[in-house]
């Protein structure tokens, strides 16, 4: 019988892992590739992972009327300059960075003081309600949307930052981790902080929070992360000005229906917009290795 330990079994775990990255890297690898490509390239499967990078004659800049020696391209400077000129990118961006930080700051001022609660205080009910987060996590956001959309639409908050943030405000896996961790914190530290006079609020705000910081990171990087790359609900909130757009739905710009997608510049905006969640996991990701590790002690 063939242990746990094994050369054999040890060799078929980190095969089964580098798969497993592979699968998960290459439609990255396509993304990065195709955004340094011209368009025969792309559509030839040529070119190799940068691109031959010789000047190509763009037809649709020709027929705008414009000289034939004005309209040849390097791939990586049409592409990524399509991206930003085709379309408001940096706009989009900005709705972006607005509307994820605003819905994680409302998370966070939600989650820290209901997490506590289900953590640290002693009250009639407090199982119940736990369970209710618990059943709360097992919810899929397409089954709520409809009545969200009809509730925003009664009020007149449709295509406004408010319809984008408000129905994300308050995060039942936020609790949930945010109670997983507390429930690491020493009662003894918390007792200590009454008997200096410290009501709950100040303990939440003062003492878990800074204890807190490696599992925030976590949960920061799950939300901002979802409601980045969320296409869906901007999807069916905004439709009446492209002012609010987010990124996602900034990439439907190149869609060109029946004639084609204009896949390099696609695939650019892409990349732009997928580069600044990449660096912020570098940079936390330490911390939120050690947050996920936590909430899950005893």
């Amino acid at each position: 019988m063939i242990g746990y330990n094994t050369p054999f079994s040890t060799a078929a775990k980190h095969a089964v892992l580098i798969i497993g990255a592979l699968i998960v890297i290459l439609p990255f690898y396509i993304m990065a590739t195709y955004s340094l490509k011209d368009p025969i390239e792309i559509t030839s499967g040529t070119g190799g992972v940068f691109g031959k990078q010789e000047a190509f004659l763009d037809p649709g800049c020709v027929q705008s009327g414009n000289a034939k020696e004005d309209c040849l391209f390097n791939p990586i400077a049409y592409n990524y300059g399509q991206a930003f000129s085709k379309a408001p990118l940096l706009r989009y961006l900005f709705n972006g960075v607005v509307v994820t930080l605003s819905i994680f700051f409302i998370q966070v001022l939600v989650a820290l003081p209901c997490a506590y609660a289900l953590s640290k205080l002693r009250f009639w009910g407090r199982e119940l309600v736990f369970t209710m987060v618990l059943l709360g996590l097992l919810i899929p956001v397409h089954a709520i949307a409809l009545p969200l959309y009809i509730m925003l639409s009664k009020v007149g908050l449709t295509n406004t930052y408010a319809a984008l943030v408000i129905p994300w405000t308050i995060s039942v896996f936020g609790i949930f981790l945010m109670r997983q961790f507390f429930m690491t914190v020493p009662d003894d530290l918390i007792d200590a902080a009454r008997m200096d006079g410290m009501s709950e609020f100040a303990i939440v705000w003062k003492v878990m929070l800074p204890t807190a910081i490696p599992a925030l990171l976590a949960f920061g990087i799950f939300s901002i992360v979802a409601h980045w790359n969320d296409y869906f609900w901007p999807r069916v909130v905004i439709t009446g000005t492209r002012e609010l757009f987010t990124p996602p739905l900034g990439i439907r710009e190149f869609a060109s229906g029946i004639d084609g997608s204009d896949y390099g510049p696609m695939m650019a905006t892409a990349c732009v917009i997928v580069v600044p969640l990449i660096v912020a996991f570098l940079l936390a990701q330490r911390r939120f290795i050690q947050g996920i590790t936590l909430t899950g002690m005893k």
